[in-house]
């Protein structure tokens, strides 16, 4: 079953690293926009290959969510900054963790002066100083207005820049009136059109969506691991109480994706080591009207409703929407069980994690007040022991993860560095 379309994995992508930086996405769709219209022009390819690279042009800076949070309110001065950091993270990030892991040197590439590309051996990197070209042109001519002349960079051609890129930019930001779309917003039409022609199979959505789970990794690693923490408990007391498969496969992504809108929240907030003051509570809380409304038509409705009812609780007490027990089906009220563990089992800035006895005491006090289901909590604390090993060996599979990229990355910044003196 299809639970969400190709087009919309992209477009999900888009909008929830937006929520970390929205100047950076923005950007990523511009730079998108002109590498599109030149290939476009250029000839040769067909419309699901110009979607693909949509797609990595627009998320060509992904390696900066992480590494240049605190430098992106001026985006002049980060283009001028050294480039080696994020290029070389965006590059692992996609490598390891994406589906298109053939064009993930296209990022780490993108910096890369021209007269030192050409003699790379790869055969994306004509896309690569494209970018690289877009890239430019987008920053100054935003830093410039009126005084911006796009010939500017011609003196840079075939040197730090593709001599026959900027000619082909040329021509298209004469024959599409590229600034001016970019202006009024007419360009993001364009986008949203060649989109629908992405094509990815099931296996590929889902890598894509887990690695969305690790983009939340942006602000903080450990938001990555209490995702996987949701996800494990929901899997194993869905396999306990013999749930069937479509219903455990809505579960899954619905545990997935829950805490997507976490992202929108203040790091303030979030790892606040104290009690939070009501008003710090209610923007807290609107973390899942925030993924609501830009998850919402885009992926299969029973997922959705999965997701977003994590924090209700049976006796009408939760949020959003106060839901009542007869209003929740199952998965529902398993992701609730699961998400409620997360938050004891899992460190806080205010506390270190609960133990086997507090939680399973809890639990059993919130059966009691009739806001979790008694039929879950008992089939979890049944096998709390086993549920909880499986949590642990799949956390140090995600730390493994995080520790093998920042492995990478110091190697690979050594080698790209010395090379590309």
């Amino acid at each position: 079953m299809e639970y969400i379309k190709s087009k919309d994995i992209f477009l999900i992508m888009r909008d929830v690293l937006k929520l970390i930086h929205p100047r950076l996405m923005e950007h990523g769709s511009r730079v998108a926009y002109m590498v599109y219209k030149m290939l476009e022009d250029e000839g040769g390819y067909e419309e699901f290959e110009l979607a693909d690279i949509v797609m990595v042009a627009t998320l060509h800076d992904i390696g900066a969510y992480k590494t240049e949070s605190d430098s992106l309110s001026d985006m002049l001065r980060y283009e001028s900054r050294d480039s080696v950091a994020h290029t070389i993270y965006g590059y692992l990030f996609f490598k390891y963790l994406s589906p298109v892991e053939d064009l993930a040197k296209v990022i780490m590439y993108h910096h890369t002066d021209y007269d030192q590309l050409e003699k790379v051996d790869y055969p994306h990197k004509k896309l690569a100083a494209y970018i690289n070209i877009a890239e430019k042109m987008d920053i100054y001519s935003r830093a410039m207005g009126s005084q911006f002349d796009m010939k500017m960079f011609h003196k840079q051609a075939g040197t730090k820049l593709s001599a026959a890129g900027l000619e082909q930019f040329y021509q298209s930001a004469k024959k599409h009136d590229i600034f001016l779309k970019i202006e009024t917003g007419e360009y993001k039409k364009e986008l949203e059109d060649i989109v629908d022609f992405m094509i990815f199979s099931n296996e590929d959505k889902k890598k894509f969506l887990e690695m969305l789970m690790y983009c939340t990794g942006f602000r903080s690693e450990y938001s990555v691991i209490d995702t996987v923490t949701t996800v494990c408990i929901s899997e194993e007391i869905a396999n306990k109480l013999l749930l069937k498969d479509d219903e455990k496969e809505l579960l899954y992504y619905g545990a997935l994706i829950h805490d997507l809108g976490m992202l929108a929240i203040p790091r303030e907030i979030i790892e606040a080591p104290r009690k939070l003051e009501p008003e710090e509570v209610k923007l807290l809380r609107t973390h899942v009207t925030v993924a609501e409304k830009f998850l919402r038509k885009r992926m299969q409705e029973d997922v959705l409703e999965i997701a977003i009812a994590h924090h209700e609780r049976a006796d009408g007490s939760g949020y959003p929407r106060k839901l009542k027990d007869f209003q929740m089906n199952q998965a529902q009220k398993i992701l609730q069980v699961a998400d409620a563990v997360t938050g004891m089992s899992n460190k806080r800035s205010y506390r270190e994690p609960l133990h086997k006895e507090r939680i399973i005491e809890i639990l059993n006090e919130e059966v009691a007040k009739n806001r979790l289901n008694r039929q879950i909590v008992n089939t979890f604390i049944r096998f709390y022991d086993t549920i909880m090993e499986r949590v642990k060996t799949e956390s140090a599979e995600i730390m493994k993860m995080y520790q093998t990229l920042n492995y990478q990355y110091d190697q690979v910044s050594k080698r790209f560095k010395v090379w590309d003196k």
